[in-house]
């Protein structure tokens, strides 16, 4: 009778390993939970990136829109570009937010890229970007026309995330 519970920790460690087992992936890696979905976008007093001028939450608000964060820095942004291109052709309103960047060198990548933005907030130090809880670039908010937040997506805005996105958007037209 001894001898049985000689394998009590042994069933026990099995029974762990299966629940960890079963579980371990089940969670959703694509998705990144932000608190912001559903709130407004931050208000905000910049300057737009090419000519300089004040830029606030009120050009957000009017028409839905997708906000996206992008740098000359980073590479994903480069592959991406393209798509908002097309996008952009498509008459999909895109405002860009250039994080952490070099004025000059943003301006020498929508030259040789193509702009599919209506205008770019420049944000040199971040600070847009922290408030809306940037972990880095590139990342794209869709925006309603009151101005709250209804989707946030992290990494490449392609073909097949637009795919998940684009009923929102249009939905919102």
């Amino acid at each position: 009778m001894k001898r049985v519970f000689l394998f009590v920790p042994l069933i026990g460690f099995l029974v762990l390993g299966l629940l960890f087992f079963l579980t371990i992936d089940r969670e959703n890696k694509d998705v990144l939970p932000s608190p912001l979905v559903g709130q407004p976008f931050p208000e905000f007093q910049m300057t737009t990136l090419l000519d300089n001028q004040p830029v606030s939450l009120a050009q957000l608000k009017g028409k839905p829109l997708l906000v996206n964060v992008w740098a000359t820095w980073c590479p994903t942004c480069k592959a991406e570009h393209s798509f908002l291109n097309l996008l952009a052709a498509e008459g999909v309103r895109i405002v860009g937010i250039n994080y952490k960047d070099e004025q000059k060198k943003a301006h020498q990548w929508l030259t040789g890229y193509g702009n599919p933005y209506e205008f770019n907030i420049f944000d040199p130090d971040g600070k847009l970007g922290l408030d809306l809880g940037v972990y880095g670039a590139p990342e794209t908010f869709l925006v309603d026309r009151k101005g709250i937040i209804r989707a946030k997506h992290v990494g490449d805005l392609n073909a097949d995330v637009w795919r998940k996105l684009e009923a929102t958007y249009r939905g919102m037209l």
